[in-house]
């Protein structure tokens, strides 16, 4: 077996209503990266100068050197740029990613932070990439970048947001246990909540588009208008969908050395003036979000997690969806499973796969496993539970004489051409309905008529699982 531990579908066709407070249309989150201080600097213990995210595109690593040209972008950013942002912001809701030994360094600047109410959340020990990085050092790192972010501001961090992530970065926030959120994913417009080791940790995803590190790359924003563009274009359609009932959260990342300049900058004011023009914008930290959510969206955890279950239980609980066929939940348990099969869509469409693929007989087997309708087994009550209910719900169960004559006729005269019973999802239908298909397809040649059967087949059991999963 392989379980997939990606959930691809998220929210699906129908995001929920976040019910933001005052009913806004639109949650607008700004981030405000510290990182001059804590980047990759032979000054600060590390192997070569940092060449990310600055003016230089195309910089690299200068392996045992110091980088005049790229230590002075990064003091750039903390000597300017951040009280530039500062002016801009100081009256709106923050979130600070700040680097620990960034903030460290900093100390007039976390003065200026914790005086205007922003939010600092961790942005790590330090401003590298942890791709590379064992386990266990990135484990000590966050365990060190709380302690000393405890010490420079006062209190621990209560969001998290590595950046330069490893793939054990949102494995070792959800075990450190004491984050309200973690902000190290791009997967959504809304926060979701994460399991993991049957914990469930709260994800508030973060942006890599509304975002000025695209001023530092080869495809993004080359002027402040076009930036201000992109944030006016984002915030136009998030805001619409919220007036539609489906209101979602936009976040917007910013870096001192990068947004702090001039030319930039001018971007941030007219956005700000752009969305304090509409009604129902609630601005608001990261921890804001995370607390509003918690209390109104809770995790579930007595959902039915298909994708969790063991073999025995899962065969158990749905071998009954294909008639009198449990190879097909057997199959799919065997395969590959994952967040995307624990809803009824994403499973039905899996066994449907699994049942696609059988073999002829293996198909014909099940087709005829299914009873006919208002049939011997039925006046007999030896139907599966799930079929009576499904009869009884189209009438079937309450036949007159007439009515059952003509069914009798009608089942013995399709079986006798096609080998196979009737077979028709009643839940979509009513007598008269049925009836009217039997009398059509039952003049079906049998090639036609058995693929119509196998869709029907897999219908069925698609009506089947939205009774028991969402």
């Amino acid at each position: 077996m392989m379980r997939y531990s990606r959930d691809l579908r998220g929210y699906g066709r129908s995001s929920p209503d976040p019910k933001w407070p005052g009913g806004a249309k639109i949650a607008v989150q700004i981030v405000v990266n510290y990182e001059e201080g804590g980047e990759n600097s032979i000054e600060h213990g590390d192997a070569a100068s940092e060449a990310f995210l600055s003016e230089i595109i195309g910089a690299q690593p200068w392996p045992g050197q110091r980088h005049w040209n790229m230590e002075s972008i990064y003091d750039y950013g903390s000597r300017a740029g951040f009280w530039r942002l500062y002016r801009l912001l100081k009256d709106f809701p923050v979130t600070v990613y700040g680097v620990a030994t960034a903030l460290e360094r900093s100390p007039d600047q976390v003065a200026a932070m914790q005086e205007a109410g922003w939010e600092i959340a961790t942005h790590g020990l330090k401003w590298i990439d942890y791709k590379d990085v064992p386990r266990e050092t990135e484990a000590e790192h966050l365990a060190r970048a709380i302690e000393l972010h405890r010490q420079v501001t006062g209190q621990r961090p209560l969001g998290f947001y590595q950046g330069r992530t490893s793939m054990n970065t949102v494995a070792l926030g959800c075990e450190e246990g004491g984050f309200a959120y973690l902000a190290d994913s791009i997967a959504d417009d809304l926060p979701y909540w994460h399991l993991h080791q049957g914990r469930a940790q709260l994800i508030v995803p973060y942006t890599m588009d509304a975002n000025d590190m695209r001023f530092s790359s080869g495809q993004g924003f080359g002027t402040g208008q076009e930036f201000f563009d992109y944030l006016r274009d984002s915030f136009d359609i998030l805001y619409a969908e919220g007036q539609a009932g489906a209101p979602k959260m936009m976040s917007i990342g910013l870096h001192c050395r990068l947004a702090g300049r001039p030319g930039r900058a001018m971007a941030i004011r007219r956005f700000l003036d752009h969305a304090c023009a509409h009604d129902g914008v609630w601005f608001a930290t990261r921890l804001d979000i995370a607390k509003h959510w918690a209390q109104t969206h809770p995790h579930v955890a007595e959902r039915l997690l298909p994708s969790q279950m063991d073999r025995d239980d899962f065969v158990a609980r749905f071998g009954g969806i294909y008639e009198h066929s449990p190879w097909v939940a057997e199959r799919v348990w065997d395969g590959e499973m994952g967040a995307v099969h624990d809803h009824a869509t994403g499973l039905s469409r899996r066994m449907a796969q699994i049942f696609r693929a059988a073999s002829d007989e293996e198909r014909l087997d099940v087709l005829k496993a299914h009873p006919d309708l208002a049939g011997k087994l039925a006046a007999a009550r030896r139907l599966t539970a799930a079929s009576t209910q499904e009869q009884a719900s189209a009438g079937l169960d309450a036949l007159t004489d007439d009515e059952r004559a003509a069914f009798s006729r009608l089942n013995s005269a399709y079986a006798e051409k096609h080998g196979f019973p009737f077979i028709i999802a009643v839940r979509d239908h009513d007598k008269a309905s049925i009836l009217a298909a039997m009398q059509s397809r039952v003049e079906n040649d049998t090639f036609t008529e058995r693929h119509e059967a196998e869709e029907q087949v897999i219908r069925i059991a698609e009506l089947r699982l939205k009774e028991i999963l969402p």
